[in-house]
């Protein structure tokens, strides 16, 4: 409980984020624009199959994605994984990843920002500005509550 509370005051306290843009291809070889998903929230997540708590966060992110992917929210997921796509990409399947993953390298760190740890987290406004950041687990309740609470015009 105490645990939950400070992850969601983490994601009220405001972030000075800025309008911000990537381009990501992940393990099916889609690409990921944030302009093409203009009108939602993204929520960008890194992680690695090394990592417990990044484990842990995965059926919260899969439940998250899975209830508003066709409405208002998409997640992103960035494996910050040495070794082959295929090994993250089987790891993905077999542990009922439904979101987009990208095999993460400098590249793609640098198009989204700094890592202190992993799991974090990168959440995008329906405008594409980058309004806050996670370092640590985050849960489909704080998300969707940090979103319920914030509004944004969603005109490009």
């Amino acid at each position: 409980m105490l645990r939950n509370l400070l992850i969601g005051l983490l994601l009220v306290l405001p972030y000075s984020g800025h309008a911000a843009g990537f381009s990501l291809e992940d393990t099916q070889g889609k690409t990921h624009r944030l302009e093409d998903y203009r009108g939602k929230w993204v929520l960008v997540n890194f992680w690695a199959v090394w990592c417990p708590p990044c484990l842990s966060e995965i059926p919260e992110l899969s439940s998250l994605h899975d209830a508003h992917k066709d409405s208002d929210l998409v997640v992103i997921s960035i494996a910050m994984d040495s070794g082959s796509s295929r090994k993250v990409a089987d790891f993905s399947q077999a542990h009922g990843i439904s979101y987009p993953v990208v095999m993460g390298n400098r590249k793609v760190t640098a198009q989204i920002g700094e890592l202190d740890v992993l799991p974090s987290s990168f959440l995008y406004s329906p405008t594409g500005e980058q309004v806050s950041y996670q370092a640590g687990e985050v849960t489909r309740a704080s998300i969707e509550t940090y979103i319920k609470n914030k509004k944004f015009d969603q005109a490009p």
